[in-house]
């Protein structure tokens, strides 16, 4: 067994946006190919508690080398008053030949940064205009800090972000941040969630809110919004969006906000395509700039097998992290 802690992650992640938006390309793009496994995620949530959860998202990825395995996330959002990190994950990988498990990696850091990396794909596929300049920020954690990593890594123009927080000195903390990692970069924060929207052309949503409480009506017309969070859009909003998904059947499920408008209108009709389709298309995508268009990800298990799967090999390359040879019973014989 290899196991792969924070800082050996970290240490093969940072500053590699650009294999990492390779991998997550070509994830979506086998995923619409059928060249994916993804069974729906299972929620384990717990009596009495409707705002802690720990998800599990097994998958398998196709292609020259096939990669197998689940990802165990959970959020807890009371763990930002006390100072600690919202979410925590692990990753398992499994051999392709025997079924055993091969990598253990600690996942916080490969989740964040594919749900990044989806969120600049995205940007970059779905805005009428082929570059951005700015960038509206509404919920000040970890997810939206790598989303403005991965959207300049896309979008070397960038030059200015918006952020909005309901919590004021969390976001002027964010700001702080930001300032220091891109001193070129202009970030402002906003009084006012409308304010934050109606800022700029390129919005994205990663908000810990449970039920659907935003009303988008402030966007200029033909924002693009990342609806990362899933759950902050009203039911009329996202029915009169033009909806660009990961997966439909996944996204329509747990109370997201695309889950409680089929459940309104008993349909799908609102949802008008998916990410991996307009890629695979391989024809330019081409917004309307009268409405708005929202990316709402519900996040593939792929994905993260495809980003932990660079993380592996690129740590077995360096010869990084801590092996384990008993870890398994005596006399299985693991396959690399």
């Amino acid at each position: 067994m290899l196991i792969l802690g924070a800082g050996d992650v970290r240490s093969v992640l940072d500053g590699a946006e650009r294999r990492v938006l390779a991998a997550v390309r070509d994830a979506y793009e086998r995923h619409a190919l059928g060249g994916t496994s993804v069974p729906h995620s299972v929620f384990l949530r717990f009596p009495a508690d409707t705002r802690n959860r720990i998800i599990a998202l097994p998958a398998y990825l196709g292609g020259e080398t096939p990669v197998a395995g689940v990802k165990w996330v959970s959020s807890f959002p009371g763990n930002v008053a006390q100072g600690l990190d919202r979410a925590s994950a692990a990753i398992i990988l499994n051999s392709m030949r025997t079924g055993v498990p091969e990598a253990f990696l600690e996942a916080s850091t490969i989740s964040a940064r594919r749900t990044a990396a989806s969120a600049a794909l995205a940007a970059s596929t779905l805005l009428s205009v082929n570059s951005s300049t700015g960038v509206s920020l509404l919920g000040c954690g970890l997810i939206n800090f790598e989303v403005l990593r991965y959207l300049r890594a896309v979008f070397p123009s960038l030059q200015n972000a918006t952020v909005y927080d309901l919590d004021r000195a969390r976001a002027e903390s964010f700001a702080a941040k930001a300032r220091s990692a891109w001193p070129t970069l202009t970030v402002d924060v906003a009084g006012r969630p409308a304010d934050a929207l109606a800022a700029q052309r390129l919005v994205s949503l990663a908000t810990t809110a449970a039920v659907p409480h935003l009303d988008p009506a402030p966007c200029r017309p033909g924002t693009l919004l990342l609806h990362l969070s899933l759950r902050d859009l009203t039911v009329p909003s996202v029915r009169s969006a033009v909806n660009i998904v990961d997966d439909a059947d996944h996204v329509c499920r747990a109370s997201t906000s695309l889950h409680l408008a089929e459940q309104e209108t008993g349909n799908r009709d609102f949802i008008a395509s998916s990410l991996g389709e307009i890629l695979v298309s391989g024809a330019p995508y081409v917004a309307d700039e009268h409405r708005l268009t929202v990316f709402s990800p519900f996040g593939l298990g792929c994905l993260d097998l495809a980003v932990a799967d660079l993380v592996r090999r690129e740590a077995v390359s360096r010869g990084l992290g801590t092996r384990l040879d008993d870890f398994l019973p005596a006399g299985t014989q693991v396959f690399a």
